[in-house]
């Protein structure tokens, strides 16, 4: 077993091996992806496993490998104000970096079987909103998570910009999901053992794109047994958000323009001369084939032709000179969240304040 990318030892290195081996290429992709730490969304005894590019599974509880959400992240071509339907949406991890993106005009649904990974992913994202400071560089689209089985969507159901499915879709059921698409959207998911992208085109047209090699567990068929009927699975209505949300999203907006308008202007005046950098040789090696037990995700990638017969090369990284200067075991100050500081310092009441911070914790 082993995973494309090397293992990073937080999800800040994880992330500067997923770019570095091209499975992240957009800058949109990769705010979201640091934004959200993958280890929130593991339980604690499992933890260590975070940062390794590996799929992971607990009971019902499952979570796909980074090199997967981010070549799925990547071929979405998410844009703010679009709608997203997310099938098998799992803990809720795929669909709250999609929720970064859209931003507060968007539309995130999301479908899963088991009521009990219902309830995790509802415990991971109240999490997120409450406690993580970087819930507030973003406007965020919040999921909206509903149980049922996914080939039992309502006939009635809108359609969506972006939809992605979590697990092996069969020839079958390929033209159930495409309608699930707008004219102009795109659908991601396992067919035919790869990972696909299918650009709905026009009302009857479509473009599709073989991405990844893969093998993912195959969609669950729907159980009639018990009642010999089908059970619709009814999503989110899509609601007009209230004015009052509306003037929460206009405000924090307002304050986050001062806070930027504020830094220029002190980076204007007080302008300091850059560090200086030296240059030291790095031996990366690159992985390009992983393989998962249990069912788990297979992927591979063909190796770039200019790679050297010893699957590694030499780089130069560019290092500020006074890091050497500076004692090892010193860590950089914690972000400061300059939203939250500022809210809290306004004339305001105290309601107002913290309905303005969504009633954070921290």
């Amino acid at each position: 077993m082993g995973g494309a990318v090397s293992a990073g030892e937080d999800n800040d290195e994880l992330i500067d091996n997923l770019k570095e081996a091209q499975y992240i290429r957009t800058e949109l992709v990769e705010q979201a992806f640091r934004a959200i730490d993958r280890a929130d969304y593991y339980l604690e005894e499992f933890k260590d496993n975070a940062y390794k590019d590996l799929a992971w599974k607990h009971g019902n509880i499952h979570l796909s490998a980074p090199c997967i959400y981010s070549e799925v992240m990547e071929a979405l071509d998410l844009q703010p104000g679009l709608s997203f339907l997310n099938l098998g949406s799992g803990t809720g991890y795929l669909s709250s970096m999609v929720g970064l993106i859209l931003g507060p005009f968007g539309v995130n649904h999301g479908v899963e079987l088991h009521s009990d990974v219902i309830e995790y992913a509802k415990q991971k994202l109240d999490f997120f909103i409450k406690t993580s400071d970087s819930f507030d560089k973003f406007e965020f689209c919040e999921p909206s998570f509903v149980t049922g089985n996914c080939l039992e969507i309502s006939p009635d159901c809108t359609q969506y910009d972006r939809v992605y499915c979590g697990a092996g879709v069969q020839k079958e059921h390929e033209d159930y999901m495409k309608n699930l698409l707008k004219v102009g959207g795109i659908l991601v998911m396992p067919l035919e053992e790869k990972l696909t992208k299918i650009t709905r085109t026009g009302p009857s047209a479509w473009e599709t794109k073989k991405i990844l090699a893969v093998s993912f567990a195959p969609l669950i068929q729907p159980n009639h047994a018990d009642s010999g009927k089908s059970r619709l699975v009814h999503l989110p209505p899509v609601a007009v958000r209230s004015l009052q949300d509306l003037a929460r999203i206009a405000i924090r907006g307002t304050i986050k323009k001062i806070i930027h308008q504020e830094a220029m202007s002190k980076a204007g005046n007080g302008l300091k001369n850059p560090p200086k950098f030296k240059r030291r040789r790095v031996r990366r090696r690159r992985m390009e084939t992983i393989v998962f037990l249990d069912k788990e995700v297979f992927a591979s990638r063909i190796s770039n032709p200019s790679d050297d017969n010893n699957n590694s090369e030499d780089i130069e990284e560019e290092r500020p000179e006074e890091e050497e200067t500076k004692p090892s075991e010193l860590k950089p100050d914690p972000p400061v969240n300059f939203l939250r500081e500022k809210v809290l310092s306004l004339p305001l009441p105290d309601p107002l304040k913290y309905y303005l911070l969504y009633y954070r914790e921290k």
